[in-house]
This record gives C-alpha cells, sequence and structure tokens, in this order.
C-alpha cells in the first residue's frame, strides 16, 4: 500500500522577518554605520597586507563585484591617510658624464619644486653675473695684459727672424690660404718683393738670369726650415695665451660660480644632488662663453617669450619634477581607474625640434601613479592591468626588484622609442589588486613569481550567517544608504521585505547576502515608485513593486520560454499521467541572471546489451558532470535488479527539445524515474515536475537555483491555470535553502500548489506513481504489484530470452 506523502509547510517555504522583531518602526530610529560588515576573513587579510613591512606583502583582492570590495579598500586606507610618512619628491637632472642616462634624484617631500625654483634663480644669477664680471674694468685690464704679453713675445720672435731674412734679401709676408693666413718667405728684387710665379717673368725680361734664381731656391730652402721652427714657436705662444687666458677666464669666474653653486649645496642634503651640483659646476666652468654671449640675457621671470629661446639653450641646467609631495598629507593612497602603461610607470615623451625630426631628452620624463604612490598604497584593477600590453611584466619586476624603470613600451611606431635610459628609482609601494577568484587561480598555477610578489589574498564572500547581530548591522547599513542616497525613510515593513530579499540573494535561510550594491539599487528604485506613487514613507509594497519591476525589464527570454510552453511549442504536460516521461527543472543563465523552466525527460527500454545510452552524450551536447550522473544512475539501476541476474537491457535517456549543450548532475534522479517508469510500465504524474542529483546508493542530493527551478514550474503551471494538484519535488537538503515568491507561497497556503521533499529515489517514485518502489530489506525481492517488482519481471523475461536465444545484438 502506498503511504500518503506529507508536502511541506508553509513555513518551510520562506524565511520571513516579522517587522515587529526589529524594534522600530521607520528607519529614522536606526543609527547608520558605516562598519564593514560581513566580511571579517577578508578585513583579517587586509589589514595583514596592509600593514606588513616585508616585502612581497601586496595583496590580491577576490569576490563578486558589489560584495564592498572597493568600499573596504577605501575605508581601510583612510587610516592610513592621517599617518605621516616619509615622502620625497623625484626629480631627473641632466647627466653631464652619460648625457644619455638621466640622473634620478629624491628629495623630501617639498624640496623638489624648491630645488627647480632654485636652480632656475641660479642660472638667471648666472647669465647676468658671467657677462657683467667679463665686462668689468678688472677684467679687461687682466684680459689686456695678457694679450699684449704674449703678443709682444710673438712680435719678438717675428723681429728677429724679418731681420734675418732681409740680410739675406728675403722678405716675410703673410699669404692668404682658404680663411687662413701664414707666413711665408719670398725674394726681394730691385727693392720689390716678388712671387715665385713673377720670378718667371723677370728672367725673360732679363732683370735676373737662372743662375740667380738657382740660388734664391737654394737661400729660400733653408730659411722655409728656420720659418717652420719660427712658426711652431708662434702657435705655441698662442696656445699658451689661449691657455692663460683660460686659466684667467676660470680665476675670475669661478668664485661667482662656486658662491652660486654652494649656495645650493648648503641647502639641500643630498649627497647624490651635491655629486650632481659638481658636475654643473664643472661644465659651466668648461663653458663659460656661452655666457658670455648673453648679451640680453633677460632679468624677468622664466615664463616671457623670450625666455623659450634661453630655456632651451641651457636646458641640461633644469630639473625636471615628476613628483611633487609638497602638498601631501599623510601616506599617498592612489586609485588608478586606467592603468594602461604610461599611467602607472610613467614615460619618455616626444616633441619635434625645428627642424621637424622628433627628439627627447630628460626633461621629457613624466611619472605615473606607481611612483606617485611611493611611501603609501596604489589600488589597481586586475582585468584591467592585465590586458595593457607590457603592464603586469613591469608591474612584477617592479616589485620584486623595488625599483621602477621609466621608458616607453615598445609598438615599433615612429618616435616610439627613445635612446634614453633614465636611472632607475628606488620605490616602496604596496599594491592592491582587486579580481574574481579565476583571475586568482588562474596567475597562481601559471605564473610562479606571483604567489611571491602577491603572498596575501584578501577573499570578499558573497554572503554571511543570519543572526540576530548582523540582522542589526544590515538595517544600519540600510540607514547609510538612505542618508547617502538621500532616500525616503523606510518603514519597518520596507526593512522586512529588503531582508528577506537578502536572504533569497544569498540562496539560504540561514544566510544574508553581501551583494550591498544589488541591496542598495533595490532600495533606491522601491524609493523611485514610492515617490512615484507619491508617498511619504517606502513600505513593503513599494520594495515588492521595486522587485517586480526588475524582474520585468530581465525577464524577456523567460516570457519567449513560457510562451512557447504555453503555445505547444515546446512539449510540457502539467496534468495527466505518462509512462517514461518526467517533468525535470532546469536553470539558465544569462546576462548575471538565472531563471527557471521545465524541461522533458523520457525514458525507453527494451532488451539488448547496450545498459543505459545517454542521447546527449551520443550527440555531444552532454556535459561531464551530467555524463557522470548518467553512469552513477546506471549503477543504482545495477543494484537493484542486477544482483541474481545479468542485466539484459537497452536503454535511451534524452532531454527532449533540447538543441543546446546540458550539463550538471541535478537531473539523475529524474533521469532514473523515467526509467523506473518505463521498464515496470507505471505512468507518472504530469502535474509534478523534479529535481535532485542521486548517489549510487539511491540517495537524492542537494542542488542549485531550487528557488529558481520551482518558479519555472509554477509559472507555466499558472498560465495555464492552477488545478490544485500541481507540484514539484525536491532534495530534503534543498528545504532550508526555499526563499520562494510570496504568491507561490499564497498558492502552497491555499493548496493549489504543492512542494514535497524526498530524501531517497524510493519516496520520490511512489510520490510520481502513488506505488511504492517496493523492494524488501535485505532481500533481492520485491513486493508484488510495486514499481518494483514490475520492473523487475520485465527485466527476470528479457534474460530469459537470451538466456533460451543467445546473444542480443541490440
Amino acid at each position: 500500500m502506498a503511504q500518503k506523502i506529507k508536502e511541506l509547510p508553509v513555513h518551510k517555504l520562506r524565511w520571513r522577518c516579522e517587522p515587529k522583531s526589529l524594534g522600530i518602526e521607520t528607519i529614522t530610529d536606526v543609527q547608520a554605520s558605516k562598519d564593514i560588515i560581513g566580511q571579517q576573513r577578508a578585513l583579517n587579510a587586509l589589514e595583514l597586507g596592509l600593514k606588513m613591512q616585508h616585502s612581497g606583502y601586496n595583496v590580491f583582492v577576490t569576490g563578486f563585484s558589489g560584495t564592498g570590495r572597493m568600499t573596504t579598500i577605501k575605508r581601510m586606507l583612510q587610516e592610513f591617510q592621517g599617518i605621516s610618512a616619509s615622502l620625497f619628491d623625484h626629480c631627473f637632472v641632466h647627466n653631464f658624464k652619460k648625457t644619455d642616462a638621466p640622473i634620478a634624484i629624491r628629495l623630501k617631500a617639498g624640496e623638489g619644486i624648491l630645488f627647480q625654483k632654485k636652480m632656475e634663480d641660479a642660472l638667471r644669477e648666472l647669465q647676468k653675473n658671467i657677462p657683467a664680471l667679463f665686462e668689468s674694468r678688472r677684467f679687461q685690464e687682466e684680459r689686456k695684459r695678457t694679450m699684449e704679453h704674449f703678443q709682444e713675445r710673438q712680435r719678438s720672435v717675428l723681429k728677429e727672424f724679418e731681420r734675418k731674412v732681409r740680410e739675406r734679401g728675403f722678405e716675410v709676408v703673410q699669404v692668404q690660404s682658404g680663411e687662413a693666413m701664414h707666413l711665408d718667405v719670398v725674394p726681394v728684387i730691385e727693392g720689390v718683393p716678388v712671387s715665385f710665379d713673377q720670378v718667371e717673368t723677370l728672367i725673360r725680361e732679363g732683370k735676373i738670369t737662372r743662375e740667380n734664381v738657382d740660388q734664391i731656391w737654394q737661400e729660400r730652402s733653408q730659411l722655409e726650415s728656420q720659418l717652420e721652427v719660427i712658426s711652431r714657436e708662434m702657435r705655441n705662444i698662442d696656445r699658451r695665451a689661449r691657455e692663460s687666458l683660460d686659466e684667467l677666464t676660470t680665476k675670475f669666474a669661478l668664485p661667482v660660480v662656486k658662491d652660486i653653486i654652494d649656495e645650493l649645496r648648503k641647502r639641500f642634503e643630498s649627497v647624490k644632488l651635491k655629486t650632481y651640483l659638481d658636475d654643473v659646476q664643472e661644465n659651466i666652468i668648461n663653458d663659460l662663453e656661452r655666457f658670455q654671449r648673453s648679451d640680453e640675457a633677460p632679468n624677468t621671470g622664466f615664463g616671457t617669450q623670450a625666455v623659450v629661446s634661453k630655456r632651451d639653450e641651457f636646458e641640461e641646467f633644469r630639473v625636471n619634477v615628476i613628483v611633487d609631495n609638497a602638498r601631501t598629507k599623510g601616506t599617498p593612497i592612489i586609485l588608478e581607474t586606467n592603468p594602461r602603461f604610461h599611467n602607472l610607470f610613467g614615460t619618455i615623451e616626444f616633441e619635434v625640434d625645428r627642424n621637424g625630426t622628433w627628439r627627447t631628452d630628460f626633461s621629457l620624463i613624466k611619472g605615473g601613479s606607481m611612483l606617485q604612490a611611493d611611501g603609501g598604497f596604489l589600488v589597481v584593477n586586475a582585468t584591467d592591468a592585465l590586458v595593457e600590453p607590457g603592464v603586469w611584466q613591469t608591474l612584477k619586476r617592479t616589485l620584486r626588484n623595488g625599483q621602477l624603470e621609466i621608458q616607453t613600451i615598445e609598438t615599433g611606431l615612429l618616435g616610439t622609442t627613445s635612446a634614453l635610459k633614465p636611472e632607475p628609482i628606488d620605490l616602496n609601494v604596496k599594491v592592491i589588486m582587486v579580481g574574481d577568484a579565476e583571475m586568482y587561480y588562474y596567475l597562481y598555477h601559471l605564473d610562479d613569481e606571483f604567489k611571491k610578489i602577491f603572498k596575501v589574498r584578501a577573499d570578499f564572500d558573497v554572503e554571511m550567517p543570519r543572526n540576530a547581530t548582523n540582522i542589526k548591522r544590515y538595517v544600519s547599513f540600510i540607514r547609510m544608504i538612505c542618508a547617502e542616497e538621500n532616500l525616503l525613510p523606510f518603514d519597518k515593513t520596507a526593512i522586512a521585505e529588503i531582508l528577506e530579499e537578502a536572504v533569497r540573494l544569498s540562496g539560504s535561510q540561514q544566510k544574508l547576502s553581501t551583494r550591498f550594491n544589488v541591496i542598495a539599487d533595490i532600495m533606491k528604485e522601491a524609493n523611485f515608485w514610492t515617490m512615484k506613487q507619491q508617498d511619504e514613507i517606502v513600505s513593503r509594497k513599494h520594495v515588492q513593486n521595486a522587485l517586480y519591476e526588475q524582474l520585468r525589464r530581465e525577464n524577456l527570454v523567460d516570457e519567449k520560454i513560457r510562451d512557447a510552453i504555453h503555445e505547444g511549442m515546446l512539449l510540457i504536460n502539467t496534468e495527466g499521467e505518462a509512462v517514461g516521461q518526467v517533468n525535470g527543472l532546469a536553470v539558465y543563465e544569462y546576462a548575471g541572471r538565472s531563471f527557471g523552466y521545465p524541461t522533458r525527460i523520457t525514458a525507453r527500454t527494451s532488451m539488448g546489451k547496450q545498459g543505459v545510452i545517454n542521447i546527449e552524450r551520443e550527440s555531444a551536447l552532454s556535459g561531464p558532470t551530467h555524463n557522470k550522473g548518467v553512469l552513477i544512475l546506471s549503477g543504482y539501476l545495477r543494484s537493484l535488479f542486477a544482483q541474481d541476474k545479468p542485466m539484459v537491457l537497452s536503454a535511451s535517456l534524452a532531454f527532449e527539445q533540447s538543441y543546446g549543450g546540458i550539463d550538471g548532475d541535478s537531473a539523475s534522479s529524474t533521469e532514473m524515474y523515467a526509467l523506473l517508469s518505463s521498464l515496470s510500465g507505471i505512468p507518472v504524474r504530469q502535474d509534478l515536475a523534479v529535481t535532485g542529483s542521486m548517489n549510487q546508493a539511491g540517495e537524492v542530493q542537494p542542488i542549485g537555483g531550487v528557488n529558481e527551478k520551482i518558479e519555472g514550474f509554477f509559472d507555466v503551471c499558472n498560465r495555464r491555470e492552477l488545478t490544485g494538484k500541481q507540484g514539484v519535488v525536491i532534495p530534503h537538503q534543498n528545504v532550508k535553502d526555499l526563499m520562494l515568491r510570496h504568491d507561490i507561497v499564497e498558492a502552497v497556503e491555499k493548496k493549489m500548489f504543492h512542494i514535497h521533499s524526498v530524501k531517497s529515489i524510493e519516496e520520490g517514485i511512489e510520490i510520481l506513481t502513488g506505488i511504492p518502489l517496493g523492494k524488501k530489506k535485505n532481500s533481492n525481492a520485491y513486493l508484488p504489484s510495486t514499481v518494483g517488482s514490475l520492473a523487475n519481471e520485465k527485466l527476470i523475461r528479457y534474460s530469459a530470452y537470451q538466456k533460451e536465444h543467445g546473444v542480443i545484438e541490440s
């Protein structure tokens, strides 16, 4: 005899928050709180990562969007904003010894701009004082005396040589050779110096003989040797004169330059900066001529048009401040929302010079957010960073080495590469990457360096326990949203409905969802409908209206499937009985939304040796988990009927009118019911739908999406009008997950819809057929006229036929 099957009572179908239990009338009775709730594990991990000073303790934050990841990070980082930190300004200056390797200089916060200004002040002083110094009477007199001294020496040497040359009938003359002048010796004939081109003319005129000319050539050769010595001595005097003038210039300029540079040396403590200033002083002293050309040096500021050309001329003395922390208070906290390569690490820009060619130098080096966060924290979205070319590898290298190398990312385009190699900058920054669990595991397993650089994982959960403390904190969160978004007051019924929706979102009656962005959106939409209806307080009906309208916006696909079922395009029975045919329940997901719908599952059995054939698998539409479920039910089938005889069976299973992929094992119990019905010939109720996986012992196991599956079948039945017999069969473990819609709960309360829970296949087949499985305890026998006995009798006939007729091919 079939036992009367009990259905679930109404109070188990949905957790209800009694508004009176909140102890308030409206949300204004509650104190707003910005405390982070439900994420203690993540908070502990973040605290460790943010406060740990050792290398490698960067933080990778995982969790679903909307669980408060960024809000939590921002609030925890606010603690550091008021804490003073050792901050630095970062500058680049010209490298006089290696021009393609600009020097990085780190100064105390606020000293970068000061150093830049002081260098410009010093340059203005040099442009003014050096020309004035060289125009001074004292310098001019010293310079004149020095020049006259060496000129006198040259005249003395030349005068003595000229005397010797005249005594021998020659004269020293200056000859133009290109742009240069040089000394030469020419003969004097008849009191007139003549060139050797003129000698031939004099021979033809008979004024001199060929013998005289030969004599002249011999004497000139001797004099030329002496002239070479004299010329060399003259050049030496020129060189000594230039050296003396340089020494004189240095003697006068050095005190002026040194005094100006010493002011900079005294003002800044950086040893590296002082070394740079030594190079600056040496360069200025070695190239004083450029300052002497500064006849029109401006006396005004560097923003005038006249300074543009001067700035180009004296570019190597400028200071490029790429990070200025003069106004930074506390620890730097940078949230990089666009982590492109140059935004993160800086770059080297290019410009077109007067000749139309690309050029760059140290003044075109630009810093990025990585450098701005030096001494503090940098928050980056992991997905955004990983899709940008070069970002991930450079980030790893920077964190591993503790040094930032500013460079241009190589793209192969004209003007995008640079021969500059700026000096690496020592960096102390903590990086917080925000991503999802899938990306974390991907990096963890495929990148060996990842686990060394990001040693801390802060995982944000999507749910938290539903208890009195958390409910109270949740209400405080609702109050905060109302205050921040300037929403109308929510009364206790609205708050209760929101708490119930938070439980529904979590997927368990014992949990509350921590997807706070979803809750906040519901509140804002409820506020909208309240204002539209010109009410002053948000109540339960407004929240329900917001949920209903939200569903209407998103359920177009759901409706299309229900229409197809209602119109008979998709074959689903909601009344009557059928052999080997069961209504299964599936969940469809798209665009972040999931909904349930029924699907017809059929089984056909016959004699054969193929066992259970999964048609979905044979047509390459079945996923591995679904294949596993079919194999499990095959094992259970053998345990029922193949203990005292061979299993002579070919059975096919199919999801009818399913043309896409199928995965998951939540239909394995449904498939089992269809097989038992086909074998026994006992029809299955078509006004029931079934879900649940199973194991080889015949126990029904929990599944996901139980609420969506029930609601999907209810909507189909409701569209066709409820008969009072329809319902669903679910695993008993899923009862605690039930948070069904209000209309379904009302239908169950009115006995128009029914929810059954089962622990085993035996319980399920009895609900579906009204007849028990009938297997005797500790025996392979079955009670007569039961599902098991009828199925077993058919298998016995199959086995006998095989024994009598031999091998069965199909």
